[in-house]
């Protein structure tokens, strides 16, 4: 496979961009718990926001493996920043390329590319989480189309997004039958932002409540036909496992980094602490790690790019870089001692990060079955 040296200068661009321009703003936004303005402008300087969208709705009509490569060069600076612009490209633009209809691509896609106008995924509720089909949240037909009530929460960009696509029954099936997806606009009546998340990590991303209250909306945003949502998202989230393992990736190799370049400046009895072998082990183990997560990431994005069917693969790419990056952001602290401990070292902002990859679009064990179930097929097919 030729991907690092293939993608080697463009990983390089947008490296250094991503080391000037988002950086600087890592520790404001964690600190301060706010999405920032200026890092929006940043990334839209780039066009960014439209990664994934098609050239002809504004966007820069990017493969998914280069796309990655972006979602992984941002979060090795900002995890915060990596998590927003992977749920607005990922978990937003994309279904509404991939599943609405032309009307709904003209109108929200381009504004979405071009000023990075964000789009929000409103999948979570109270008691849907890991079960998705288990969404209490209503769509009642009317006569002018739908009243919506319901509560949606963890959802990123819920504050700062300018539109949403969310999930409510349109029928009385059980399960995850009967389930729709619509296309909402920030200010619609019966629209309202609930509680702000203080997080753990990720804290400059954005996350909050949403809460629907006979919400009237038209046959219109109606995205695909009725019943379609799950499905639709289950799709959705097989390519959004790709951002998150690249965002995992992205922290771990920031770990690697970090503690190399520690390991070489910290002293004990007038000897660096990298010429010792239990620090040598952790640091070839991290690199190793990090290596073959990237090359999970890179064959993942490949099929996805070549129209195959990736639901394992993917399910393994983001298992296995989010558990590389709890390693590795492990490790750099182990390896600086206390100071990886404190907050004069990014050491321990890349481990509260990291914990997001393990949870968010759907958890390490939701993975693992995610993945059983498809070697079982398999092996039923076989």
């Amino acid at each position: 496979m030729d991907f690092d040296i293939k993608y080697n200068d463009f990983r390089q661009e947008v490296r250094t961009y991503c080391e000037e321009k988002i950086a600087p703003h890592a520790v404001e936004v964690d600190r301060e718990q706010f999405y920032s303005k200026d890092v929006h402008k940043v990334i839209n300087d780039k066009g960014w926001w439209g990664s994934i969208v098609p050239k002809e709705y504004g966007g820069l009509g990017l493969s998914t493996l280069e796309y990655a490569i972006i979602v992984e060069e941002i979060s090795r600076v900002c995890g915060s920043t990596g998590l927003t612009f992977a749920a607005h490209n990922s978990l937003g633009t994309y279904p509404i390329n991939a599943f609405g209809t032309e009307e709904q691509r003209r109108k929200y896609l381009p504004p979405a590319a071009e000023r990075g106008a964000l789009i929000a995924f409103g999948l979570t509720e109270p008691e849907a989480g890991s079960d998705a089909g288990g969404t209490k949240s209503r769509a009642e037909k009317t006569a002018d189309g739908y009243l919506v009530n319901g509560t949606k929460c963890w959802i990123t960009s819920a504050e700062v997004c300018e539109y949403s696509i969310i999930t409510a029954r349109t029928s009385d099936e059980g399960g995850v039958h009967g389930i729709s997806s619509f296309v909402i606009e920030k200010g619609m009546e019966g629209f309202s932002i609930g509680k702000h998340e203080n997080k753990l990590g990720c804290r400059g991303s954005n996350t909050a409540f949403m809460h629907f209250d006979d919400l009237k909306i038209s046959d219109w945003h109606l995205m695909g036909k009725e019943g379609e949502g799950f499905k639709q998202f289950m799709i959705t989230l097989d390519g959004g496992r790709i951002s998150i393992g690249a965002m995992g990736i992205g922290l771990a190799q920031a770990a690697l980094e970090l503690a190399a370049k520690q390991a070489e400046a910290r002293l004990e009895n007038g000897k660096p602490i990298s010429r010792h072998q239990s620090v040598q082990f952790m640091l070839a183990d991290m690199a190793t790690q990090v290596e073959a997560a990237r090359l999970i990431m890179y064959k993942t994005a490949w099929l996805k790019d070549n129209g195959h069917k990736h639901t394992k693969i993917s399910a393994m790419c983001k298992l296995y870089a989010s558990e590389v990056a709890h390693y590795c952001t492990d490790k750099a602290i182990q390896i600086l001692g206390l100071d990886g401990y404190t907050e004069r070292y990014p050491a321990e902002r890349y481990y509260r990060d990291m914990k997001l990859c393990e949870i968010g679009e759907g958890t390490s064990e939701v993975q693992r079955i995610v993945i059983a179930r498809e070697v079982l097929k398999e092996l039923a097919g076989a």
